[in-house]
């Protein structure tokens, strides 16, 4: 067979269902056996962009390895960003490229990018294959190293001429790859020191990231959680890994955290963190991010474990397998008697709570708080519904009020922070899990990157649903022109809200084939929100056209420590910072 028919032969062996991709030149040979398949199915996007994060939608919904599929040069290159964005959140993704034939390589050939080079920051691997012998066995290899270990994104990059030559087809019967050899089992000592100190501490927290959303560890974590009472953080990359609804979840720490979350985590003795990477986002300045604290730090990938704060404990090892070693060792620990008595702790955590709840003011003027429209979709969809987000205040917004019961329900770019993931997120998700209501919710100007989407998404018969909080800025770069550049408004207006509406997204919408749906009242939120519930053959849009000046409150600003967050402008709990 031929080297394309050999690609699409792995596919199909791989496990593959579904391609988010648009073909060219270098990459056409594949396309033609591609429409052959009977198990392949080829999704055209609009935008090579659109087809990596479609991609990642699709993992994170079905736990699957994405898959997207581009041309060389500029094809390729446009799959950067989601590949970078994988990278970031460990998305298990294959990106397989067409290049220029081998004898053009490095001649500067038309559209030749040595996307190799440029993607092996932002990879796990990635291969180039100019031998038609080679594409079957790098095709297992790269959903191997894609879905095993740590997740992430695989580059193929496959020259035009292997795509043409002809082949034998051998599909390798196992991948053996010297030096990938990921550590999934925790070392047994350090599990037991683990459990020693966390009956033993006082003031313990457990700071939960996306790794145990990515290792299917919520059941795990879950367990730990009752058996411990220990108060949980989960990040963002974490919501809906404990439901939001149990007692123990403190919510989302980090820059836009709770306070109750962020203070917790200031003020313990002991942090277990699990499947986190003590980001800035969540530890503000780093020298003053839980001064007290002796740190376990669990992580499937060792270069995490003390890359920013250095581990007194650390382990290596799958989310699940570690709890469930935890679990088994803190249950002997409670036989011999040790028991954490975390009482005193909880009162303390209960107050800030109590006192500092996470809540947002009407505008003055009767216009639409963006907080109650996020919100009432989070309670009208509920938590069986997935929720996809752009990057900026919408995104915050959608992390603190919609209220998420199970994991894999939030999908956001949190790493990269890509402003226009919403909609191919969305589009991906709904594809891998169509009997679901996928609700897109983005920005006004995340919109603008990626809603050609839309196309894609009604031509193909994906009915997602998008909200777009519309304030007619950039509105997270806003508020902090608002506080830290004197209300210095330097090119954020988007003019979308205006009388001129550039563009009317309504009109928009009606324009791809989708329903469009405006709301500009209070009053009107629930019934629009339940009118785009109601349609299910084509994908919705609804303008929500918010209040301007909406911020988004707790708020640590970047650089200064977590003691210093705000919960309203110009104001701060104070803490006694003596002990």
């Amino acid at each position: 067979m031929t080297g394309a028919q050999s690609l699409v032969r792995s596919l199909e062996l791989a496990g593959v269902e579904v391609v988010f991709g648009i073909p060219g030149g270098a990459i056409l040979p594949a396309y033609d056996p591609l429409l052959d398949s009977k198990q392949v199915r080829h999704t055209l996007v609009r935008h090579e962009q659109g087809a990596g994060h479609a991609a990642q939608g699709y993992a994170v919904a079905t736990g699957r390895v994405g898959v997207c599929m581009a041309t060389s040069g500029p094809g390729a290159t446009n799959l950067v960003t989601p590949i970078a964005d994988a990278h970031m959140d460990s998305v298990p993704m294959v990106a397989i490229t067409g290049q220029v034939a081998s004898s053009s390589i490095g001649t500067d050939a038309f559209q030749e990018a040595d996307i190799r080079g440029i993607t092996m920051p932002i990879t796990k691997h990635n291969y180039l294959v100019t031998d038609p012998a080679d594409i079957p066995r790098a095709i297992a290899e790269a959903f191997h190293i894609a879905g095993t270990g740590r997740p992430g994104p695989v580059l193929v990059d496959i020259s035009k001429d292997a795509l043409q030559a002809t082949t034998e087809f051998v599909w390798p019967t196992r991948v053996e790859l010297a030096g990938y050899h990921p550590v999934t089992r925790p070392h047994a000592k350090q599990v037991r020191e683990a459990a020693r100190l966390l009956v033993r501490s006082r003031r313990p927290v457990l700071y939960v990231g996306g790794g145990v959303i990515r290792a299917r560890a919520s059941e795990q974590l879950r367990r730990l959680v009752d058996l411990t009472g220990i108060p949980v953080v989960t990040t963002l990359m974490a919501r809906g890994a404990l439901p939001d609804s149990h007692q123990a979840n403190l919510g989302m720490p980090g820059m836009h955290g709770t306070v109750a979350a962020v203070t917790a985590l200031q003020r313990s003795d002991l942090i277990f963190s699990i499947g986190a990477r003590f980001d800035d986002r969540v530890t503000g300045q780093l020298s003053t991010f839980a001064p007290h604290a002796t740190v376990i730090h669990a992580d499937i990938d060792p270069a995490e474990i003390s890359k920013n704060r250095v581990a007194d404990v650390p382990i290596v090892g799958d989310a699940g397998e570690v709890l469930s070693e935890l679990l088994l060792a803190l249950q002997a620990e409670h036989a011999a008697g040790a028991v954490g008595d975390y009482a005193a702790w909880w009162r303390e955590v209960e107050d800030w709570r109590a006192t500092y709840p996470l809540g947002y003011g009407e505008p003055d003027d009767d216009s639409l708080s963006p907080q109650l429209v996020i919100s009432r979709i989070g309670a009208i969809a509920g938590p069986e519904a997935i929720y996809t987000s752009g990057v900026g205040q919408h995104q915050m917004w959608a992390a603190q009020f919609i209220q998420y019961e199970r994991p894999n329900a939030w999908l956001n770019s949190g790493g990269l922070g890509t402003m226009g993931y919403a909609v191919p997120a969305a589009m991906g998700a709904k594809v891998g899990s169509p009997e679901r209501t996928v609700w897109a919710i983005d920005g006004d100007g995340c919109f603008q990157m990626t809603n050609q989407e839309l196309a894609t998404c009604v031509i193909n018969d994906i009915p997602i649903k998008v909200a777009i909080i519309n304030n007619s800025s950039l509105g997270m770069v806003r508020q902090w022109q608002t506080l830290f550049y004197g209300a210095r408004y330097s090119n954020t207006d988007l003019h979308t809200g205006s009388a001129r509406r550039i563009p009317d997204f309504v009109k928009l919408a009606d324009a791809y084939g989708c329903a469009g749906l405006r709301c500009e009242r209070p009053e009107d939120v629930d019934a629009t929100i339940e009118a785009a519930m109601a349609i299910n053959d084509r994908p919705v849009v609804v303008d929500f056209v918010v209040h301007r000046d909406a911020m988004v409150w707790p708020m640590v600003p970047a650089g200064v420590s977590n003691d210093d967050i705000q919960f309203a402008r110009g104001t701060s709990p104070v803490w006694d910072r003596s002990d």
